[in-house]
């Protein structure tokens, strides 16, 4: 089954990299750009997507800095 998992930083953590993207917009003549935060995407294919909460939980994010999102993507099927 296809997994999807999202990483971003926490509210309120440094984000220097989505910091260095906010200055750089306006200088490319991008405006209005406000709040930039850069994360990760983690594409997997798993057996049993139960399994991802812990695999982000002890390898693929950061829990104490940063937040994840699992989107498991089931083909359709209702």
């Amino acid at each position: 089954m296809k997994v999807r998992v999202l990483i971003r930083p926490k509210e309120g953590i440094l984000d220097p990299q989505g910091q260095a993207v906010e200055r750089a917009l306006p200088a490319l003549g991008f405006t209005g750009v406000e709040s930039v935060h850069v994360g990760r995407l983690v594409d997997l294919e798993v057996a049993d997507p139960a399994c991802v909460e812990e695999m982000c939980e002890q390898l693929l994010a950061n829990p104490l800095i940063e937040d994840y999102e699992v989107q498991v993507d089931d083909g359709g099927r209702a």
